[in-house]
């Protein structure tokens, strides 16, 4: 059974008020009861930023074959290289009723900024 997290940072985002945006800070503190989907493309997977220990990498392009694969009980956090495709993946979800989902601010460059753990940096 999945568990639902509560977010204290949740603001709309500015290119989509209808997804709910969250600061990787309160990500990295939450992790552990998140479902985070990375849905960057393999490259940037494996790349210079590196993706965040324990992620799914699912790539955007996949994701309305792959929608059925979400849980509808558990806490989605996406994330992407800024926070744009990961906003993107996080309306889609929305629109198929998933609704526990959220969007990463600032994506995995902001995720690096602040220093936090990464794997699979090229």
């Amino acid at each position: 059974m999945g568990q639902t997290v509560t977010f204290e940072t949740v603001n709309p985002n500015p290119n989509n008020g209808s997804v709910k945006d969250v600061k990787a800070e309160e990500v990295l503190t939450k992790k552990d009861g998140l479902l985070l989907i990375d849905v960057r493309r393999p490259d940037e997977w494996e790349g210079e930023l590196g993706h965040i220990p324990g992620a799914t990498h699912m790539v955007l392009d996949e994701l309305p074959q792959r929608v059925g694969e979400l849980p509808k009980d558990q806490t989605i956090v996406f994330v992407c290289r800024s926070g744009g495709r990961s906003g993107q993946a996080s309306a889609f979800a929305a629109e198929n009723g998933i609704l526990d989902v959220y969007n990463m601010e600032g994506g995995m460059l902001r995720w690096n900024e602040l220093g936090f753990d990464t794997e699979g940096k090229s």
